[in-house]
Formats: C-alpha cells, sequence, structure tokens
C-alpha cells in the first residue's frame, strides 16, 4: 500500500515532505522547489492536502496546495495518485494547476499555467 508520508522528489530535483498524515487523510508539510518563476534560489513553501480515505480499494488518490509566499505571488494545486510496482518502489503521478497574481480582470487569462 501507498504511504504519502516520507519525503519525495521530482524529475526537476524538488523536494516534498508530507510530515503528518492524519487518520482522516489530511495532511501537511512543506515543498521545496528548485524551479521558480523568479528564477531565484530553491525555497521552501507550505503544502496542505488530503487523500482518499484509508482502507479503501486501489490506490489512494489525493490532493494538495502549495502556497509559494516566499517568493511569488502564487499557488499551485496539485492532484495524483500513489502507485506501487512489482519491486515495491511508490511513485506519485501529479498533475499541477498554477494561478499567478495579476493586476487587473483583463490580465487574468495569462494567469494560470
Amino acid at each position: 500500500q501507498c504511504q504519502l508520508n516520507g519525503l519525495w522528489r521530482n524529475d526537476q530535483d524538488s523536494l516534498m515532505e508530507i510530515s503528518v498524515l492524519r487518520d482522516n487523510g489530511d495532511f501537511q508539510g512543506q515543498y521545496l522547489t528548485r524551479v521558480t518563476l523568479s528564477g531565484g534560489c530553491a525555497q521552501i513553501s507550505p503544502l496542505k492536502g488530503a487523500q482518499q480515505q484509508l482502507g479503501e480499494e486501489g490506490w489512494p488518490t489525493f490532493a494538495f496546495t502549495v502556497r509559494w509566499d516566499k517568493f511569488s505571488n502564487a499557488t499551485t494545486a496539485f492532484v495524483g495518485q500513489c502507485f506501487v510496482d512489482a519491486g515495491g518502489k511508490e511513485t506519485l503521478i501529479t498533475m499541477w494547476l498554477l494561478r499567478e497574481a495579476v493586476g487587473s480582470l483583463e490580465e487574468a487569462w495569462k494567469a494560470t499555467r
């Protein structure tokens, strides 16, 4: 069974640590991104999320948000699922949507990636 708590590394060499995983599926942790909108150095940002209730059939799905408030006025929402291969290696497959703050309604079209 997949366990979300722990340290995860993505293909961009960013790190995510899920340090608190509650019985109800809520979790929190921190995200150290190596990719920044400002081109600056790596920064740690808080994350909060939830996974499908433990004990349900199949591999757990989850969602979490990261608030990039230390270096960017943006928030990213991630959704994904955890898998375990035949060798026991856990892998998270995710998709993300990032929203930057813009100065006007007319600029809103370019704020989401």
